[in-house]
């Protein structure tokens, strides 16, 4: 039996969550210092986190949500997307053909 892909809209757009994560906090003048302080991590984990460079885990995702009131579950569907996107096109570039 063929599988077949789901037809939906998909966007080329890959936004980290980070990025989301960094507009939030400019929109609440609000500093990865105080941020990272509020949550008990180190600055490192949220700057990584802004750039891109480290996800967002179940345990971050509720730590953002106690700090910022955003849904933990917002957190980690922002993230989820990300990786999916990025292994989609992982995935398009390995099954394309040579030449």
């Amino acid at each position: 039996m063929a599988t077949s892909t789901p037809t939906r809209f998909r966007t080329n757009a890959l936004y980290p969550p980070g990025e989301f994560l960094k507009e939030e906090l400019e929109e609440r003048g609000m500093t990865q210092v105080a941020l990272a302080k509020a949550m008990g991590r180190p600055l490192q984990s949220v700057n990584a986190i802004i750039r891109g460079k480290k996800g967002i885990t179940a345990d971050t995702a509720l730590q953002l949500e106690r700090v910022l009131g955003i849904d933990a579950e917002i957190w980690l569907n922002l993230e989820t997307r990300y990786q999916l996107t990025l292994a989609r096109r992982l995935q398009v570039q390995t099954d394309a053909p040579a030449g």
